[in-house]
């Protein structure tokens, strides 16, 4: 209950901050007159805003997840990449994180007393920044949050942020004594070892991106290697809960986007297709059938907005012909961090590529589904797991397809940034690029081309900003920023959007 009053009671606050620079003081009362222990729920609330709604959102498009409902158009650019800098799709969150969230996480560990209050604060914004640098390569780091001490900081390469945070991390589990939080912690309720054990798994999803990105690649695969044999993760899923479906008290994303007569949200067909060739039960979790056919129907990526129309077919693209999204699955849906799904089958990778013990991998791909489909309440059955079996004498590349596919699964509708960074750094699921032809012929309810197209393929959206002039390209990153180019001159030049992250070498 305490989750759901403190989430209402800073809403509006949350709303009010979304011009804040990340050296302005945020625009509620913490800092000096709030003492360390109450920052803390405020900035946990804040993270969960951000990361749970305007984040969660585009991450599920470009994860190929959404589509675009074809009655609406709230979103009609993100699908085809046909945004800008000056779109701005991520203001919000830059300024609402940094100016907000971590000015509150600095402020715990720069004043607060208590060792276990200050761990937790250190751990919760090595996330943040995590996902920031996976979003946009570069972020200000080392010269941020100092206010009018310097109001133009750096921006620091990734691979810098990683190691800072990382280090950081070391150094206040170094400082940890028998203490107990004095803040009131909503995600784990004060347990400290559930933060340590995040920790960790944060390590290990840092490490195989500085592998990825081949920084000191021996020495993470070492890390790794240790981490996986010594098994001191959390248990259950790294979320913020608490919602309640009444107004004001529901899960961010659903508060912006299930409010409408249709919503903007269809099932994207590459997920579609992969569930139904795997007999997969969790089809219908989140997922409504298209109502002319009582079928699962998913929407081409970028098809909404293609020039080339169904010759003659006014009705392909209405929301009738293709399946929506269950948004009364989010409405109290937690915001996730790191689930328990996502953690075995980075294990399951770590036994495969760097254990060399195909027994052990196999356990944890295993788990990783079992944890994924008790999350949702959705039983597992013979047709399923005999479409999904570990491939004993499998390639390397068979079975790391399989955990990408199977962890893509998993991360729909729980965390979809995570999705979209993974499909990243391993390349699976991996895109596939279709002619004009073959993707209208797909519209028109005939087969993909079996010689070119594998179910769970990613497809490169038959609209596409970025196809002419420069080839068929997807999306890698997000522009910076339009409030730091504003409040901060050192804000470098965005790359394009099919520029890769740092750690994005495949």
């Amino acid at each position: 209950m305490k989750k759901i009053l403190l989430y209402s009671v800073l809403v509006a606050g949350m709303l009010s901050s979304c011009d804040l620079d990340i050296n302005d003081d945020p625009d509620y009362p913490m800092n000096d007159q709030v003492t360390a222990d109450l920052i803390f729920p405020a900035a946990q609330t804040l993270v969960a805003s951000h990361v749970g709604g305007e984040i969660f959102n585009n991450a599920g498009f470009f994860a190929q997840y959404f589509e675009q409902r074809p009655e609406s158009q709230q979103y009609d650019a993100l699908p085809t990449y046909a945004f800008t800098e000056a779109s701005d799709i991520m203001s919000y969150s830059y300024s609402g994180l940094m100016a907000g969230a971590q000015k509150d996480l600095k402020d715990i560990i720069d004043k607060s007393e208590n060792s276990a209050d200050r761990y937790a604060a250190t751990v919760l914004r090595a996330y943040v920044f995590q996902v920031m640098v996976d979003n946009f390569d570069q972020f200000p780091y080392t010269e941020a949050l100092q206010g009018a001490d310097n109001q133009n900081p750096k921006w620091d390469k990734g691979e810098d942020v990683y190691k800072g945070v990382l280090a950081e991390m070391d150094k206040a589990e170094q400082e940890l004594n028998d203490a107990t939080m004095d803040s009131e912690d909503l995600m784990f309720d004060g347990d400290v070892s559930q933060w340590k054990g995040f920790a960790n798994a944060l390590r290990l999803r840092m490490y195989l991106r500085l592998i990825s990105g081949g920084v000191d690649a021996a020495s993470y695969e070492a890390k790794v290697k240790e981490l996986v044999e010594n098994n001191s993760f959390f248990t259950g899923d790294v979320c913020f809960s608490g919602f309640a479906d009444e107004s004001n008290k529901r899960n961010p994303w659903y508060e912006t986007n299930a409010m409408g007569l249709t919503g903007n949200h269809c099932a994207a067909y590459p997920l579609v297709e992969y569930l139904k060739a795997t007999d997969d039960p969790r089809i219908a979790y989140g997922l409504s059938k298209a109502t002319a056919t009582n079928s699962y129907v998913g929407q081409l990526p970028g098809g909404k907005m293609n020039t080339r129309t169904a010759k003659g077919n006014s009705n392909l693209w209405m929301n009738k012909h293709v399946s929506g999204i269950d948004y009364t699955k989010a409405a109290t849906m937690p915001v996730y961090y790191f689930t328990q799904s996502e953690l075995q089958f980075l294990i399951a990778e770590v036994y495969l590529k760097y254990l060399n013990n195909d027994e052990q991998a196999e356990a944890a791909y295993e788990k990783g589904i079992d944890a994924d489909f008790a999350s949702r309440g959705v039983s597992r059955d013979a047709a399923f797991d005999s479409k999904i079996a570990w491939p004993t004498a499998g390639s390397l590349d068979e079975k790391m397809e399989l955990i990408g596919k199977q962890k893509w699964v998993a991360l729909f509708y729980r965390d979809h940034m995570e999705a979209w960074s993974e499909l990243r750094r391993t390349d699976y699921p991996k895109y596939v690029t279709l002619t004009g032809d073959e993707l209208e012929a797909i519209a028109k309810g005939g087969d993909a081309p079996a010689n070119k197209y594998e179910a769970g393929d990613l497809i490169v959206p038959w609209q596409n900003d970025m196809i002419n002039p420069v080839g068929d390209k997807v999306i890698k990153r997000i522009y910076y920023p339009l409030s730091a180019r504003k409040y901060n001159s050192n804000t470098p030049q965005s790359p394009s959007l099919d520029s890769p992250v740092w750690w994005d070498k495949n």
